[in-house]
């Protein structure tokens, strides 16, 4: 089956929407499937391109946001466009945007089968602008996808339930299909605490709507606060102020050791959850979330936001692992709890290991060659 990958850029560095669709093609061409990729450029010196390789394109005036994001717009050409949709069997969609609606355009006109995946809410997009939580364009937007988009695709993998809800709830009729994006397997290896301080570790971009905020926030709560390491794991357009937050809890000596900044590749965030105590996820904007989720492959027990627009919180175990969105004091009770608790914390390594397998590529990437055929067929 030729499968053809559209999105606007394919090798963006610290976009958890590019990193998801570079392992899902490498798993799909692991399993012997034909994948290529319509894309804007790879922008590293000597690194691989797209089969099919678009010019970027930049945006006036807003051009600095979207780079603080880590993201590319790919530019339209029809040509190159309507040469990757005739060779493929079944294309697929990876974002709602302009280059999608073109080559959805050009399917359906060569009569080709369109899949997609929901990879954010529209607000991940206004949080970058100020507007996070005004309710009209969030809405105006989600229904601009649904109409420009999603109800034009046969199939939609929504990689959470909590994800498929709020489509269903705003209309969306496309095949809603409950599909991780998959974790790439990883042997849990755990490094000795050794009398060092509780490491608790919060990965993500820095931004509005992944709320770093709050952990901060939750260390005047807590009675381990004196005892606790924090390490930010990511890069974005919020790092300076969360860095000043940082600095003013150690003026104030509410934290002993100063909070450790680091933008880390896959293998280094894998290490870095190897050590880690808790692993603190207080996004109020989340699809899937797999940062955390390879997290829990690494035994480190999490603490997860629960919210209506985050579908993280359902690989909580139990609600010792969840407290509502925003909330300081009640993440900073669970984190003592946990804290003064270490058998039981230990316990749950296991628990979290273990069932972060369900979730494993290998599996997803199963449905995903289910639902590529049913397209077809």
């Amino acid at each position: 089956m030729k499968i053809l990958f559209v999105l606007n850029n394919f090798y963006s560095s610290g976009n958890g929407l590019a990193a998801s669709a570079r392992r899902t093609v490498a798993a799909l061409r692991e399993a012997g499937e034909e994948v290529r990729v319509l894309s804007g450029p790879n922008h590293a010196p000597d690194g691989p391109q797209p089969e099919y390789a678009l010019k970027d394109f930049y945006f006036p005036l807003f051009q600095p946001i979207i780079n603080a994001q880590g993201y590319h717009f790919a530019s339209t050409d029809t040509r190159i466009v309507e040469e990757a949709v005739r060779w493929a069997d079944v294309v697929h969609m990876e974002e709602p945007f302009v280059l999608e609606i073109r080559t959805s355009k050009i399917a359906r006109r060569l009569g080709k089968p369109i899949t997609g995946t929901y990879h954010l809410h529209p607000e991940n997009i206004f949080f970058s602008l100020g507007m996070g939580s005004w309710r009209f364009p969030n809405q105006l937007l989600l229904k601009i996808w649904r109409d420009c988009c999603f109800n034009k695709w046969k199939y939609v993998q929504c990689p959470t339930q909590n994800v498929k809800d709020r489509l269903v709830a705003a209309g969306y009729t496309a095949d809603l299909r409950v599909i991780s994006n998959g974790l790439v397997p990883d042997a849990c290896v755990r490094v000795p605490h050794e009398n060092r301080p509780f490491v608790l570790i919060c990965i993500g971009r820095f931004s509005g709507e992944k709320d770093p905020y709050t952990l901060l926030e939750a260390m005047k709560y807590s009675a381990h606060a004196r005892n606790i390491q924090l390490v930010f794991a990511g890069q974005g357009p919020q790092e300076k102020k969360i860095r000043r937050m940082a600095q003013q809890l150690c003026a104030e000596g509410v934290l002993q050791y100063e909070p450790v900044f680091d933008f880390l590749d896959r293998d280094g965030l894998r290490k870095l959850a190897a050590k880690a105590d808790l692993a603190i996820h207080c996004a109020t904007v989340e699809v899937e979330g797999l940062s955390i989720m390879e997290a829990m492959q690494q035994g480190a027990v999490p603490i997860i936001a629960q919210g209506p627009i985050t579908g993280t919180y359902q690989f909580a175990l139990d609600d010792r692992s969840r407290f509502g969105q925003k909330n300081a004091l009640e993440l900073a009770r669970k984190i003592d709890w946990w804290l003064d608790h270490p058998a039981n914390l230990d316990a749950m390594r296991g628990a979290y290991v273990e069932e972060m397998k369900k979730y494993s590529i290998e599996l997803s990437v199963r449905e995903l060659m289910k639902m590529f055929r049913e397209a077809v067929s």
